[in-house]
């Protein structure tokens, strides 16, 4: 009896009025901390769960669908081009260069040059006397003109006019991107002018030649200069990221072997190869996400990485319908700009210094045959090459297979070391200079998928081409340039869109890679002297190029049908 009257007048005691503030402050008290446990709990879950939507932590399995899913969402992703590293770059980063109008031209500070300005005096002068490209009239005519004709793009930076190929002819560079370009990314065009002069000394522009025209414009200046000719680095570096460059199309690539400079360095090196495996002639998808995780290792080793620069075609981009051997890394993607950002050796160059070296110098070499020994077991190791061996067995001898698992959170892809190559992006940019980068693009996908009924049962008759034209009369307008990416073989098949549009075709640029293309001879340089085949992967990458040039962009999917890209039951927000 007794400890139960002292419980009740205790709790008596505790509910009396002057007691009522401070049991209210204690019940508060309480309150608060536990939501402030709840809160730290379900923040620790979620911190324990979340995986960013970063490329760099998906998991191997869902890489294809990310390498193509942004790059063009309606082109087939096992045969679609693949995203690189300018894909991942914001097209704003290139906002910071100011590009210049054409009330700016009269300013002395549109161009970097070795040699001063010439200066306009009043002077006599006579009609057939050689145009002076230097002079500051014809500098300013050849800009203005420039910025007049080509009203879709800003000019970031003109290089001084040179001689052309004759006394009345000038060759001019300018640097320059598409008005709203979705690409971080120059582009350089040089064309030739046709300059006349009249009796009271004025000059005239009567004729401007098409893109890449006036070559003289294209030299480079002497090796240790630190510029191209006419030009300073506008733009070379992502501003606040040192390591992210942006693409500059239309200079002149140099992807020539890096060299060994001594004995000494060679020596005192330390490497990184992978020998054998079953990536070899798969698809492209596929070899990248390989090479990157390759480079990856390297990268965290710190090691240099031997690569082989000669890679195989699968079958699905050939036009022999076999996989073709022999094709060289430089044809697809940018050498010159991996060299410069990774440490690098080709691997029949390596091998050349190892047999020369391996004795004298005591080179040692480390032999693992298993992915699953992981970089950071390797990270101690000290003998001058790292050699992985993978067997025959598919899967299991695939090069991506070392980064998964437990490296997959401790190797990380550097992207932005490997782009395109800067000669299929030329190509591109030769199209879209050619309709002045004013067209709209449309992509129609038909082929096997049009015939398959009960996967794509809508695709054969959403891409008819009276479809297709309903599509775009609701979107674009009739006259329009329209450039069209498509996997459909007879270009005959869209002559109906004619009635209203402006059609381009992939194939009506074919002397871009002709014989007498650039491309062709710069290829035939890296192929010793052997031409080149422009094969389906170049085809699906410029055709590509191209589409995502457009002002406005038409997809097969995602506009002309409500098919799934994958397949019927196959559809996600973002097919």
């Amino acid at each position: 009896m007794m400890g139960r009257s002292s419980f009740a007048l205790s709790r008596t005691a505790s509910f009396k009025p002057e007691n009522l503030g401070q049991n209210a402050l204690a019940m508060v008290g309480n309150l608060c901390f536990t939501l402030f446990v709840i809160g730290v709990l379900i923040f620790t879950i979620i911190a324990a769960t979340y995986k960013p939507d970063d490329p760099l932590f998906h998991p191997s399995s869902r890489i294809t669908n990310f390498l193509s899913s942004n790059s063009i969402a309606t082109f087939k992703s096992d045969v679609g081009v693949v995203r690189t590293g300018e894909d991942f770059v914001a097209s704003n980063q290139t906002a910071f260069a100011a590009f210049i109008n054409i009330t700016d031209i009269d300013t002395a500070a549109l161009v970097d040059a070795d040699e001063p300005t010439v200066v306009s005096e009043a002077r006599e002068c006579r009609v057939d006397d050689p145009i002076d490209c230097r002079d500051p009239d014809v500098f300013h005519l050849l800009m203005r003109s420039t910025i007049d004709r080509f009203k879709d793009v800003h000019f970031y930076r003109f290089g001084r006019p040179v001689r052309g190929d004759n006394d009345s002819s000038c060759h001019m560079a300018w640097r320059y991107r598409p008005k709203g370009g979705k690409a971080a990314a120059f582009y350089k065009d040089y064309r030739t002018f046709k300059v006349v002069r009249f009796e009271n000394c004025s000059v005239s522009l009567i004729g401007m030649g098409e893109y890449h025209s006036g070559g003289n414009a294209r030299k480079r200046k002497a090796k240790g200069k630190g510029k191209k000719e006419g030009f300073e680095k506008v733009g070379a570096k992502m501003e606040g990221d040192s390591s992210l460059a942006l693409p500059m199309v239309g200079e002149m690539v140099d992807d020539t072997l890096p060299l060994v400079e001594s004995e000494g360095s060679f020596s005192r090196g330390k490497y990184l190869i992978y020998a054998g495996g079953g990536d070899r002639c798969k698809s492209m998808h596929q070899y990248l996400w390989s090479f990157m995780c390759m480079l990856g290792e390297a990268q965290y080793l710190n090691r240099t990485l031997v690569m082989d620069l000669s890679i195989c075609l699968s079958k699905m981009y050939s036009s022999s319908g076999v996989d073709e051997e022999g094709k060289d890394f430089r044809f697809y993607f940018d050498f010159e700009h991996l060299r410069d950002s990774a440490s690098v050796l080709d691997q029949a160059q390596f091998w050349s210094e190892w047999r020369k070296w391996e004795r004298k110098d005591g080179l040692s070499l480390h032999l693992v045959e298993d992915f699953r020994v992981t970089p950071m077991k390797l990270a101690e190791v000290k003998d001058t090459l790292i050699m992985r061996k993978f067997g025959s067995v598919e899967p299991d001898n695939y090069w991506y297979r070392v980064c998964e698992g437990e490296t997959e959170s401790v190797i990380q892809r550097p992207w932005h070391m490997i782009w395109k190559s800067r000669r299929l992006l030329d190509v591109a940019s030769a199209i879209a200079a050619r309709m002045k980068w004013d067209f709209d693009a449309v992509h129609v996908e038909r082929g096997e998928k049009a015939s398959n009924k009960e996967l794509w049962p809508n695709l054969d008759r959403d891409t008819q081409p009276e479809a297709v034209l309903a599509t775009l009369q609701g979107r674009i307008e009739e006259g329009r340039n329209v450039y069209i990416a498509t996997n459909e073989a007879d270009m005959s098949f869209f002559d109906p869109l004619k009635d209203k549009y402006s059609t381009h075709f992939l194939d009506e640029y074919k002397d871009l890679w002709d014989a007498n293309s650039d491309w062709y001879d710069e290829t035939m340089r890296l192929n010793n002297r052997n031409s080149v085949e422009f094969d389906g992967y170049m085809r699906i990458s410029v055709d590509t190029e191209v589409f995502l040039r457009g002002k406005k962009q038409i997809e097969t999917f995602n506009d002309l049908t409500k098919d799934c890209k994958d397949g019927i039951n196959t559809c996600t927000s973002t097919a």
